[in-house]
């Protein structure tokens, strides 16, 4: 994994906006409706290429194809994997259920969503990857691509198994242990294209309160360590430093007054087998943790991606805020060069519905990448 000795590098948590047509591809294809495979085809390479180029012009280092391949950022493996059918009954947020008027506020937000993330598809039968078709395809789309180092997304198999309920396993460890071991195809084969792989799992935050909201944080922190143990299973003879886990709470504007704190999940999160944690540090509910790395250090051989830039507001960052915040979490880790600038979670998780206009997007991107010149004059200069 590419760190730089004399600069902060810039990336982000993965999706970027997607063509309107796009997305409504992707949502025919979500629904089981008939899509043009070839139509679907050029799509998405069109805009992958609009993507990485604008990912260059905003200054990001270390970029990617924006998932404009996918129609949301786990629901994709029903199109790559066997075993899933039906709809799922996912559990809502608890802290949106405690603020229906708030619900009632958003709702017209969702308009246009293509992709449900609340019904998804069920594992109904067992779980096993087809074959590297579609994942080849997308590496090969960002072959080349001109970024100090290029990174792919998959999904962690605890998000997996949270959001697309089991209907066919006895037991949820036996569930996120197959869909591991299904995932590991895709895992390596991201690797194998020379790409750093990153593990996208909100489910270490996120189901605190969700499938835990009722039950004791013990439980929801056995829950981190199983998903952490089967990761590391399906990451077996991969390079930890090939490797980043990605952590968030959720990428919903809301209370959020039920997140469990960092502090209780950092420990297991330093078992994963992976070189970076890419960690959200810049919404209101989270901005404070950089202290946490005072208390439980990185380890050696890991690197921190701070999410700087919030991706729930249309409030573009100024630069010297993104600096400060670059500064305090170097300053909590230590070592500037063990820090990357990133964003708190993806643009645009599900196709159709990013919270962040297309447009502002581009220009938090632009600040995340003056923030970082600012805060790497400062840290290197001292």
């Amino acid at each position: 994994m590419r760190t730089s000795e004399d600069r902060i590098l810039t990336t982000h948590a993965g999706s970027l906006p997607r063509p309107r047509a796009l997305a409504e591809l992707h949502g025919r294809r979500s629904r089981g409706e008939p899509v043009d495979a070839e139509e679907l085809r050029r799509a998405v390479a069109g805009a992958t290429a609009a993507v990485v180029a604008a990912q260059v012009e905003a200054g990001i280092d270390v970029g990617n194809d924006g998932e404009q391949g996918r129609e949301s950022f786990f629901t994709y493996v029903q199109h790559r994997m066997t075993g899933f059918g039906g709809t799922s009954l996912r559990s809502g947020m608890r802290d949106l259920l405690e603020h229906p008027d708030f619900l009632e506020l958003v709702v017209p937000r969702h308009v246009r969503r293509q992709v449900n993330l609340m019904a998804a598809p069920a594992a109904v039968s067992d779980v096993a990857y087809r074959d590297t078709g579609e994942i080849d395809a997308e590496c090969a789309l960002v072959a080349g691509a001109p970024f100090v180092e290029t990174f792919m997304t998959a999904a962690s198999p605890g998000i997996v198994a949270a959001a697309m309920e089991n209907r066919h396993y006895p037991s949820m460890d036996e569930y996120v242990r197959a869909v591991a071991r299904a995932l590991q195809v895709e895992y390596r084969a991201v690797v194998d294209h020379g790409l750093v792989l990153q593990i996208d799992a909100p489910d270490l935050a996120l189901e605190r309160h969700t499938l835990f909201a009722d039950r004791p944080v013990g439980e929801f922190v056995s829950w981190v360590e199983l998903v952490v143990s089967a990761l590391n299973d399906a990451l077996q003879g991969v390079d930890r430093d090939r490797v980043r886990l990605h952590v968030c709470w959720g990428n919903y504007e809301g209370p959020h007054t039920h997140d469990v704190p960092l502090q209780e999940i950092l420990p297991v999160l330093y078992a994963a087998r992976v070189g970076a944690l890419v960690v959200s540090m810049a919404n209101p509910r989270h901005a404070h943790e950089f202290r946490c790395f005072e208390r439980h250090p990185l380890p050696d051989s890991m690197v921190l991606v701070a999410g700087v830039i919030d991706t729930t507001t249309n409030y573009v960052e100024h630069p010297e805020v993104v600096a400060d915040r670059l500064e305090r979490v170097a300053h909590a880790v230590g070592d500037p060069r063990r820090v990357m600038a990133g964003t708190d979670c993806g643009f645009d998780t599900s196709a159709g519905i990013g919270d962040i206009a297309p447009s502002v997007v581009w220009e938090k991107l632009r600040a995340l990448r003056a923030g970082a010149d600012l805060a790497s004059a400062r840290l290197w200069a001292s």
